[in-house]
């Protein structure tokens, strides 16, 4: 199945921008994709923005049932579409290594913060 290759690709590219950019860049690479795959007068997600702007993140090949799927996998509160927080959050979800790995991040996160307030 053509769908579930890429979103093996995907997966595994997701962990190699992390370790290459960091928690606060991976962060902010989320944020361009987003903002790429966005209707622009809704500030949202929608399916049909997905299916428009798909190919700007390699996702061409993916069938409208697969674009479906993510779009319903991610949507947290049920309105049809994926705000940022929501496409951030799949994003996270589709790949394991970088969910544990995302426990380092916030430990590390916030044992700088700390020692910003002396402890």
């Amino acid at each position: 199945m053509a769908g579930a290759d890429k979103r093996a690709d995907f997966e595994d590219l997701l962990p190699v921008m992390a370790n290459k950019l960091g928690g606060e860049g991976l962060i902010n690479e989320l944020c361009n994709g987003f903002q790429l795959l966005m209707d622009k007068d809704r500030g949202v997600i929608t399916m049909e923005s997905l299916k428009k702007n798909a190919a700007f993140l390699g996702l061409q090949d993916l069938s409208e049932d697969e674009l479906a799927g993510m779009v319903k996998e991610g949507d947290l509160d049920r309105d049809g579409a994926l705000n940022q927080m929501e496409f951030c959050v799949l994003m996270f979800r589709l790949s394991p290594e970088l969910m544990q790995e995302s426990r380092f991040w916030l430990e590390e996160a916030l044992e700088e913060e700390l020692k910003g307030y002396g402890f």
